[in-house]
């Protein structure tokens, strides 16, 4: 069973938080973060007891589902479908408040969470890191370029909350899709496979109520390498000496893809059948965080492009669900005129059968008369011993009576209403 933010706003404001829990069986502290998860004021202390004596607290009214806020609940954690409003940038007749600079954390806490993660997880082939947990901001890179990568999406995500905007992980239920990428700086044609790590759910930037999605990953580059120890090892930075030694006399080397050390970040629309995408990359002389700023305007300028993209989504889409309707009507027709056909062969071919077999009956039926009536012109011994014989027959031969099939047959019309 599912419950929507607006039918718990007025539960809990027309009886007390205990028999609101009770009825949907869960307890107290349970039902208030999932109040304070839907953005649902709640009664203050004493507020049934002020109730009880007369004196009337005026209720605060249901707040605007903000960008991220979830829209229901349900106790199997399988909530329904609710249609959300269409995405809108900024309304720019209210500009968001801009928060000073004596207000922003010295870290976003969603890169806070990801710096004490990555200090414990391993490398795999490449040099990426390999984090263990799913749910966590959506950044790849290599050991070396960690810190730096971290710094840069801290800098990006405290500077688009400065501007009023939302970076969060995707919340439930929103259904915004992770857009992949290639890491390679340069795209070859052979079927690329990446074994890089994904996140759970999209890391976005609520700008407005429209998604952004983010992605910031290391690049990697195609480089001559040898295998030493189980690692991939640039031959560029393999000592002088040791490239001639004897203990990589026996080896070889070959081409493979490692980080690059440079950074990419992805930003692109989330929403299905939607297609914008924007990269900026960095080079050898120009890094990413000298863009930051160009990378926040450009993001709040997406918003609109990004929220014309879904309103015609969901025209295609509307005009995709008429069609099926169309279709399934049309078949439904289809099956009611082949199940008429068929109702009307069946009861014909029925109908065919009981008149066959009433002919045969009472052709079959003349012959016992026949003879019968020969049997009355023998001796008393002749006639018994025939009569007991045709009786003999007549009850294997014939089958049900005729009649009795005719009245069991069913019409076309009685067919279809079975």
């Amino acid at each position: 069973m599912s419950v929507t933010r607006e039918q718990l706003y007025e539960e809990i404001w027309a009886e007390p938080i205990t028999k609101v829990s009770k009825r949907y069986g869960v307890s107290d502290s349970f039902l208030v973060r999932i109040l304070q998860r839907l953005n649902v004021p709640r009664p203050p202390m004493g507020y049934w007891a002020k109730l009880a004596v007369g004196k009337i607290i005026p209720r605060p009214p249901l707040p605007e589902p903000g960008p991220g806020d979830e829209l229901e609940w349900s106790r199997d954690g399988r909530p329904k479908r609710v249609r959300r409003a269409a995405p809108k940038p900024p309304d720019p007749a209210r500009p968001a408040r801009i928060r000073k600079r004596a207000e922003r954390p010295a870290s976003h806490s969603l890169i806070a969470e990801a710096r004490t993660h990555f200090e414990k997880v391993d490398e795999i082939d490449g040099g990426y890191l390999r984090p263990t947990k799913k749910l966590m901001v959506d950044l790849i890179s290599s050991r070396p370029t960690l810190d730096r990568a971290l710094d840069i999406a801290n800098e990006l995500f405290l500077l688009l909350e400065d501007r009023g905007h939302h970076v969060m992980i995707a919340p439930r239920g929103h259904e915004l899709r992770r857009v992949g990428f290639d890491e390679r700086e340069e795209s070859r044609s052979n079927n690329h496979y990446s074994h890089l790590w994904n996140p759970y759910r999209a890391t976005v930037v609520f700008i407005g109520t429209v998604a952004i999605g983010l992605t910031l990953f290391e690049t990697s580059e195609n480089v001559e390498v040898r295998r030493v120890d189980g690692k991939y090892v640039r031959v560029s930075e393999l000592p002088a000496l040791k490239r001639k030694s004897w203990a990589y006399s026996n080896d070889w080397t070959f081409k493979h893809d490692l980080a690059s050390g440079r950074l990419c970040l992805q930003a692109y629309s989330p929403y299905h059948d939607t297609e914008w995408k924007q990269q900026w990359r960095e080079t050898k002389s120009v890094d990413l965080k000298s863009k930051i700023k160009t990378i926040a305007r450009e993001l709040a300028e997406a918003a609109s492009v990004i929220a014309e993209q879904v309103a015609e989504a969901e025209r295609r889409a509307e005009i995709r669900r008429r069609e099926w309707e169309i279709q399934q009507e049309r078949w439904r027709r289809e099956r009611e005129e082949q199940r008429r056909k068929d109702a009307i062969k069946a009861s014909r071919e029925e109908l065919y059968a009981i008149i066959e077999a009433w002919g045969e009956s009472k052709r079959i039926e003349g012959f016992f008369s026949e003879a019968e009536q020969l049997a009355g012109g023998l001796n008393a011994e002749d006639r018994h011993s025939l009569m007991a014989r045709l009786k003999e027959a007549r009850a294997q031969i014939l089958g049900p009576d005729a009649l009795k099939r005719f009245l069991a047959w069913k019409s076309a019309e009685e067919r279809l209403r079975d």
